[in-house]
């Protein structure tokens, strides 16, 4: 997918697209910077689903995934789950600062991440 359309695609879901706040490109950013990370075997929310995992998140990123509520993650544990590089080349490409970024990903996730897993499960394709 192309870079405009899974920015695009990532604000749909959280319903900024005409706000423009930011939050479609940061998260745009943070899949592709997993993505060619090699985590995910090319599929960008398989690659931040299994660094979060590994990063202590697994409980939480699970809530996300399956059906039902999802389990609220703080800035401060996004930013310990994540590779500090991750996150300081996503906060960069948006001109912020990696804690800022943590915050905005961390209010953001629980509810990208469950709008694409509808079937309680990660897709096997790209995003």
């Amino acid at each position: 997918m192309a870079e405009n359309d899974l920015e695009r695609r990532l604000s749909g879901l959280l319903g900024d697209e005409l706000t423009g706040d930011g939050r479609g490109r940061l998260l745009a950013s943070l899949f592709r910077e997993v993505g060619d990370s090699g985590q995910g075997g090319g599929n960008p929310l398989q690659g931040l689903v299994n660094e979060l995992n590994e990063g202590g998140l697994a409980a939480k990123v699970s809530s996300w995934v399956a059906p039902g509520g999802n389990e609220p993650v703080s800035g401060p544990e996004l930013a310990q789950a994540l590779p500090y590089q991750v996150l300081d080349r996503v906060a960069r490409q948006s001109d912020i600062a990696p804690e800022q970024a943590a915050d905005l990903l961390a209010e953001a996730l629980p509810q990208v991440v469950d709008g694409l897993t509808p079937e309680g499960e990660v897709p096997q394709g790209l995003l």
